[in-house]
């Protein structure tokens, strides 16, 4: 998996304009700080983006190691460990990197492993999902935990998807103070099961002339049982598959599934 060519201007706008989309977002936190109070940590987050998850967990006293492959997204991460202090900032370690093929110095040491929110998504084949469970199993621990959650889009949602332009949000930046205007664009391609994304982020401000920051992905969706089946060819037995934070079994209408598995013992997959 590579980085979209981007200048180091557009990269650090679309990663404070990640935040901002995130900002009424923090209902899977809770979720993070009891798994690792279960697994006792260290905590290994692949595709950790701007440490929106791992910040927190190193507050709650655990040490993480954050990947991404974009440095603009560890660079934000960085100045909130900074910002929480010098305690929290020793508990994390910052690795820019491809997660897929990563072999982190150690091994297999982590007890808790982490892709969270539709990361999963951004991997466009079968395969390329298959090797991101594979890291994670490669440096997790025998009976270590896996925790992958993605998004379940409703049939009418789909149904939606069909190129128009459509509105999301209006938001004032609290970093810049601008008006920020999001609109997005679906495409959905039922040959292949990938939705074509393509967001436009206009900032200005009120009466001024915007400025505009554009991301496109290609996110491929799977269901709960192709999560559960790419799990289990990586190494991981199955404990639960939840249909919400509260990890409650999934129901037939629910829009989010959270993988929660377990390392097998024996070899960890090879890169």
């Amino acid at each position: 998996m590579s980085l979209p060519d981007r200048d180091s201007k557009t990269s650090a706008a679309l990663a404070r304009l990640y935040d901002l989309d995130l900002l009424e977002y923090p209902d899977d936190i809770d979720m993070y700080v009891a798994m690792a109070s279960r697994s006792d940590g260290p905590i290994l987050e692949i595709a950790a983006g701007s440490g929106r998850l791992a910040v927190p967990l190193a507050e709650a006293g655990y040490e993480v190691t954050l990947v991404d492959i974009d440095p603009a997204m560890l660079a934000r991460a960085a100045i909130l460990a900074d910002q929480a202090g010098s305690e929290v900032r020793s508990k994390l370690e910052f690795v820019e990197a491809d997660l897929l093929g990563l072999k982190i110095p150690g091994g297999a040491r982590f007890r808790l492993g982490i892709l969270a929110l539709n990361s999963m998504l951004i991997f466009g084949t079968r395969e390329l999902q298959l090797a991101a469970m594979e890291t994670l199993a490669r440096h997790l621990l025998p009976g270590g935990l896996a925790v992958v959650d993605v998004w379940l889009p409703r049939a009418d949602e789909l149904a939606s998807y069909d190129g128009r332009l459509s509105l999301e949000y209006t938001r004032i930046d609290p970093e810049t103070g601008l008006l920020v205007v999001k609109t997005a664009a679906a495409q959905f391609e039922p040959a292949t099961g990938h939705v074509v994304l393509t967001v436009i982020f206009e900032e200005s401000e009120q009466g001024g002339t915007p400025r505009r920051w554009v991301r496109e992905d290609r996110l491929r969706l799977i269901n709960a049982d192709d999560l559960a089946s790419l799990a289990e060819a990586a190494g991981f037995d199955v404990e639960l598959l939840a249909g919400d934070y509260e990890l409650d079994p999934m129901g037939p209408h629910d829009d989010r599934a959270i993988l929660v598995a377990r390392r097998r013992e024996g070899p960890p997959p090879r890169a």
